[in-house]
């Protein structure tokens, strides 16, 4: 949703109720003189780039990782 010709009298003095339009999606035009000069709207968070590899080499699973657990460690667990 767009709302336009908001002056810049009127933006000085309500800033705050306009941030949280903002904030909730609104665009807001400001303008001066009746012409528009800026535009207050939501920002959009960076996108992360994802980095494959970046562990490679660093980790090592041992060949072993999915044998049962021996008696001993399994009681543990269980509380016995």
């Amino acid at each position: 949703m767009v709302r336009t010709a908001v002056n810049i009298y009127e933006a000085k003095t309500q800033l705050s109720r306009l941030v949280d339009e903002a904030a909730a999606g609104e665009e807001i035009i400001i303008a001066r003189g009746g012409k528009p000069v800026a535009k207050l709207g939501r920002l959009t968070p960076a996108a992360r780039k994802i980095r494959f590899g970046v562990l490679k080499g660093k980790v090592r699973i041992a060949a072993d990782f999915d044998a049962p657990l021996p008696d001993s460690v399994l009681a543990s667990f269980e509380g016995r």
